[in-house]
């Protein structure tokens, strides 16, 4: 999913500063998407080449310093190594880092980079399986409530969304920055389209028909990131995200 906002970002023509792994597998991915996006676009990004919790405070201060907008779309790889070994929070453990560098670094942020009341937009990346903190999702079934109690003990990488997800929702009084935590269905690849956000989850877990294309997940941040009237419906929330059929 990252690298469609990096790419839908770069089309809109705003600077990106994106930390990735790879900085040749990043622009391969991009031209993957958009062939040539990766030269066309160059004045436009840079690129941090490390593991984001290998950064240090002040790397990651300088990262984030200046961006009006901070999003991240860390996830785990599916593999019995990505599920099970470490960094276990990964999620946890960047998001809070990220957040602490924004506070780090605020008051240094040109007011160009400010949204209209002087904060910092924050984008986190959750799961349609990760509930609300604030409450206000509808009662899981019996079923889904066990289904929801295993992964919570024996996937880790749904209990680092649960964690990072419960620490953001502590920091809606936090003075420097708003925050979305985007909660899709169930990932597949394909192209951009129209979408459709709902406040709760609309369909049973692991039964429902509601996909969301990574592109669409993407879209919908870009939009926020771009449409100060959405980001005002929807911050301090967690929004669920589908494609509209």
């Amino acid at each position: 999913t990252g690298k469609h906002v990096v790419l839908q970002l770069l089309q809109q023509k705003q600077h990106v500063h994106a930390i990735a792994r790879s900085k040749q597998k990043l622009l391969d991915s991009l031209d993957e998407i958009a062939p040539n996006s990766s030269s066309e676009f160059a004045d436009y990004l840079e690129v941090t080449e490390a593991a984001v919790l290998d950064l240090s405070a002040d790397d990651m201060k300088k990262a984030t310093k200046g961006c009006g907008t901070v999003v991240s779309c860390l996830g785990h790889n599916l593999t019995v190594r990505g599920m099970y070994g470490k960094p276990r929070r990964l999620v946890t453990d960047a998001t809070k880092r990220l957040c602490e560098a924004i506070d780090a670094n605020h008051s240094e942020i040109s007011g160009e980079s400010k949204t209209k009341d002087g904060k910092t937009k924050f984008i986190l990346m959750s799961d349609v399986c990760v509930s609300n903190p604030a409450g206000g999702d509808d009662k899981r079934s019996l079923g889904e409530r066990i289904l929801l109690f295993l992964m919570h003990h024996f996937l880790p990488p749904h209990r680092d969304n649960e964690i990072a997800a419960d620490y953001i929702f502590t920091l809606v009084e936090n003075p420097h920055f708003e925050w979305v935590a985007v909660r899709p269905t169930l990932l597949i690849d394909g192209s951009s389209s129209k979408y459709e956000l709902f406040d709760k989850p609309k369909d049973p877990l692991l039964v429902g028909d509601g996909v969301s294309t990574r592109a669409n997940v993407a879209k919908f941040m870009v939009d926020m990131i771009l449409t100060d009237n959405l980001w005002n419906s929807w911050k301090f929330k967690f929004p669920v995200i589908h494609d509209m059929n």
